[in-house]
């Protein structure tokens, strides 16, 4: 039986795109964004865990599989397409990802729907910086960074960038400093995320929260889940959307 047959499927259309999207839960919002390969069973199992916290969760299907073990091979071949599509920038430096928009129309929709303070949002790997492009809506109000790893850290502008541009970085800012945190959380000596979480003090001072696990894994709450940031992402959604 698919992991995914609890889960409402829908579709959400907005900035010229269309993908397919699952629902489950009560209470707030929480939008997942999946990494690569695609939506794994444990990604689908974190948002399990989400909803029995209390959430509402959508999962948006980005790309690669669904609800099933992904093929030994379908890494190697998301990443390449994704490099290549026009929704991802893989290289690009100090531009925001198209696929923003959608994400954060995705964002009001689910907000409209179960109401509160807000909605929150988790990027993981290559979509680990969509939740700071998310939060240029005020709607995001509890946005997560996990492994960040776009853009690809080709050197060390690339290792440095947030994937934002410099209006959507002032847009973070300004609201960071206004009393939203950012949640970030990633393995110290993982060497994709580069040195993001530098550029992220750097910018955001204090409001931004750095969850840093000793070790060389990679996906915090999935594939290399650690229970330290499960936890830390939960009692954050929990002290954004439950008591702001």
């Amino acid at each position: 039986m698919s992991l995914l047959a609890d889960w409402t499927r829908g579709r959400h259309e907005a900035a010229g795109f269309a993908y397919d999207t699952y629902r489950r839960g009560s209470g707030p919002g929480v939008v997942v964004i999946h990494e690569s390969p695609g939506l794994t069973p444990e990604v689908i199992e974190f948002g399990d865990e989400l909803v029995q916290s209390g959430f509402t969760v959508v999962l948006p299907h980005l790309f690669g599989s669904a609800h099933a073990p992904p093929r030994t091979w379908e890494a190697a071949r998301v990443v390449p397409r994704l490099c290549v599509t026009r929704e991802f920038t893989m290289f690009a430096t100090g531009v925001t990802a198209p696929l923003a928009e959608w994400l954060r129309s995705l964002a009001r929709e689910l907000h409209a729907s179960v109401g509160g303070s807000g909605v929150g949002a988790i990027g993981m790997c290559v979509t680990g910086g969509f939740a700071l492009a998310m939060m240029v809506d005020p709607v995001v109000v509890a946005p997560v960074v996990a492994q960040p790893a776009t853009p690809l850290p080709l050197g060390e502008r690339r290792a440095a960038d947030l994937n934002l541009s410099p209006e959507d970085l002032a847009t973070v800012r300004a609201r960071v400093a206004a009393g939203c945190p950012v949640l970030g959380v990633r393995y110290h000596d993982d060497w994709v995320t580069g040195t993001r979480f530098e550029t992220l003090r750097r910018e955001l001072g204090d409001g931004f929260i750095s969850v840093e696990l000793a070790g060389r894994g990679h996906s915090t709450l999935t594939d290399h889940k650690h229970p330290v940031a499960v936890v830390r992402v939960v009692d954050f959604f929990r002290e954004r959307l439950l008591t702001v």
